[in-house]
């Protein structure tokens, strides 16, 4: 879903036509993230979606995190800003930590589930397990370009370690 579309122009030239989403990578005491299956493809993703015009990044994924899974968080950092560059969405994900709240599912997610590590890349897409995989991290916010499934990122193979 797109928030804008205009044609207006910047000294002449054509002015780029964005989406801003927003994730939540919720982690737990034991290690294990928080993942939807969406209801619309089926994909296994961290929570999350389109920044509303009017509000904050962090209390976007808070936003999205709860609706879709019933799960109250709070931001901790951000770990990654990710473009698609397909569709033109920029997503900007945070680490969260859980504050309250069960599981559940919502019109927008037909699952909720906690996954090991390993689990990520095997149930995501990598565009998507990388999202997760940094946001595991201590290695400082990450800036990363997919087509929609896989990194553009040359000469990096964050999914697998290698």
């Amino acid at each position: 879903m797109l928030i804008y579309m205009s044609n207006a122009t910047q000294e002449g030239a054509p002015m780029s036509l964005h989406s801003v989403s927003v994730a939540g990578v919720v982690v737990r005491e034991d290690g294990r993230v928080l993942a939807i299956r969406r209801a619309d493809n089926g994909a296994w993703e961290a929570p999350g979606g389109v920044l509303e015009l009017d509000e904050r990044p962090e209390d976007g994924a808070c936003r999205e995190v709860l609706e879709e899974t019933g799960i109250k968080v709070n931001p901790v950092r951000l770990t990654g800003v990710y473009k698609n560059m397909t569709r033109g969405v920029v997503a900007l994900v945070f680490r969260c930590r859980m504050t309250g709240g069960s599981e559940q599912t919502s019109e927008e997610s037909t699952a909720v589930r906690w996954l090991t590590r390993e689990e990520v890349p095997t149930l995501m897409t990598e565009a998507y397990a990388v999202r997760v995989l940094d946001a595991l991290e201590d290695s400082g916010t990450q800036v990363r370009a997919h087509d929609g499934r896989r990194l553009l990122d040359a000469g990096q193979d964050a999914v697998s370690g290698a």
